[in-house]
């Protein structure tokens, strides 16, 4: 009986667990129960992967209305992937937020954080799974809302600045997101994915339906943060609670770029998205100028946070780049990334986290002789750091070497050269935070009795990432068989629909030859 619900259960537990929560009151009890809640999320999301891969798509039909009357949510190996790494993730900085956010969260919100944390979930994992193309806009909603309350909970006020920018910002995404599925229904008379993508096929040529992809488009690039619509994310990353800027560098901007990945594949078609429309060169162009752009930024930085989250514009271009590249190998690169991507910037912010715990700034000044002080905590930067750069054994480098394959496959050698060269940004904004740390000498004006190594709780998440950044690095079989299952499948999805098209092109035809014949008989 459960096996028939499994589709819908990561989005229903935590949405369930969300009050429950708040209600729990006391601190250490929400916390509990959101990590538990959470928890289960991984486990339930690790189910659904391995069933996507050994049996493919798995179709759940809310309230046993079928599609496309009625919602469907849809797990393929595609979003099981994402959501194994979305729900991972909120695990770990769940466990990990315990101490973080008792420094930098007041007490009477701790209940709150934990709730908003929990309907942030629920909404990611809506996002992924749902195969309506309303309640995917309605799932965005409830994890932005969430998310604006997470960012705003820090004792540092300028973080209302910044939860406030990224509200305006976000919902003026999110309304591009909706006019455009409207502008869909309006042509289509339909809101399933699948559905609405067998019908978009017969009018290719209306200009209702490009407005509607232009406007998707848009919404969804400001949502993921991609230059030039990238302003909101700095000031939120830095000036957010450290658990909240970790899990959302993590998640909310990967759930984004897999939204523009199903639209464009699932939805429109990569003919004419890429071919008709001509996106292709327009994204390449853009991810090449966030690469080279924001990662120059990130070096002319002096908050660490602020130095990472420019470091994720630019990864986010990475991403897009391989999207642009319109092939399976480039998808998959993509893939690949939205995955390690994670692991890396979870490890970073989860340290950086650690030594605004102890210290009480993340300047980079504030970060010298914090080597011998909080050799765990940096050990974990350094490596994820070393990660982030693509140095070989660790998953950075995976994902930069599948990216520089699908590159050169095309013989783009250009777009390969600026992916490795784009790379020794990193080494710079990385290494000024290492050199800080063991090759600088703690200010005699601060007592080195108080600054010591975090609790357990804050290291063994750290750690894991940082484990998991290696392991995955080394042994690639999981990543890889996921992300190219999930990219073949997306092509796959993307030729029968086009090969439905033809089929009906040709009846269409037939039927209007038989027409003609009866007229002129």
């Amino acid at each position: 009986m459960l096996e028939q619900h499994l589709a819908a259960l990561p989005i229903i537990l935590p949405l369930i667990a969300a009050p429950i929560a708040l209600i729990l009151g006391r601190s250490i009890l929400s916390w509990g129960f959101a990590t538990l809640v959470s928890g289960l999320a991984f486990l339930l999301s690790w189910q659904l992967l391995a069933v996507a891969l050994s049996d493919g798509v798995l179709s759940y039909a809310v309230g046993g209305w079928a599609p496309p009357w009625g919602i469907e949510l849809r797990v393929d190996a595609a979003n099981a992937f994402v959501l194994l790494a979305v729900t991972a993730i909120s695990t770990l900085v769940l466990v990990y937020s315990k101490h973080s956010i008792e420094k930098e969260v007041k007490a009477a919100n701790h209940t709150l954080f934990y709730t908003a944390h929990l309907l942030c979930l629920a909404g990611l994992s809506g996002i992924l799974i749902t195969g309506d193309a309303f309640n995917l806009f309605v799932f965005l909603e409830i994890s932005s809302l969430a998310t604006y309350t997470l960012v705003s909970l820090a004792s540092d006020r300028r973080c209302l600045t910044a939860a406030f920018r990224y509200l305006v910002m976000g919902t003026i995404g999110a309304t591009f997101i909706l006019i455009g599925v409207g502008l869909l229904y309006m042509k289509t008379g339909t809101l399933n994915m699948l559905d609405l993508a067998e019908r978009i096929d017969f009018y290719d040529s209306s200009r209702t339906i490009n407005t509607g992809l232009a406007f998707i488009m848009v919404g969804v690039s400001i949502k993921l943060a991609l230059f030039p619509l990238h302003m909101w994310l700095p000031p939120a990353y830095t000036h957010a609670p450290s658990a909240v800027t970790a899990f959302l560098a993590s998640t909310a901007t990967k759930v984004a770029v897999y939204v523009m990945i199903r639209f464009i594949f699932t939805v429109f078609g990569i003919d004419h998205v890429f071919v008709d429309m001509g996106m292709g060169l327009i994204l390449m162009v853009l991810a090449v100028v966030a690469i080279f752009k924001c990662s120059y930024m990130a070096t002319v930085q002096s908050n660490v946070k602020t130095v990472l989250a420019y470091s994720s514009v630019a990864q986010i271009g990475y991403m897009v780049l391989g999207l642009s590249l319109v092939s399976v190998s480039g998808l998959m690169a993509s893939m690949i990334h939205i995955f390690n991507h994670a692991l890396m910037k979870g490890a970073l912010f989860m340290a950086v986290g650690a030594v605004f715990y102890r210290v009480g700034s993340v300047d980079i000044k504030d970060f010298a002789g914090l080597g011998r002080k909080m050799p765990l905590t940096m050990a974990a930067f350094t490596i994820a750091g070393l990660s982030i750069i693509g140095v070989p054994l660790t998953v950075g480098f995976v994902s930069k070497w599948y990216l520089v394959i699908a590159a050169l496959e095309q013989d783009q050698w250009f777009v390969a050269a600026l992916v490795l060269v784009g790379s020794l940004f990193a080494v710079i904004y990385i290494g000024r935070i290492i050199e800080a740390a063991y090759f600088q000498k703690l200010p005699e004006s601060r007592s080195s009795e108080d600054i010591k190594e975090v609790s357990w709780l804050m290291l063994v998440p750290m750690w894991v990432l940082v484990i998991a950044n290696i392991y995955f690095g080394v042994d690639t079989s999981l990543t890889t068989e996921a992300a190219n299952s999930a990219s073949e499948w997306l092509f796959q999805t993307n030729n029968m629909l086009e090969n439905k098209a033809m089929e009906g092109d040709v009846l269409e035809g037939r039927a209007l030859e038989e027409r003609a014949q009866e007229v002129s008989s």
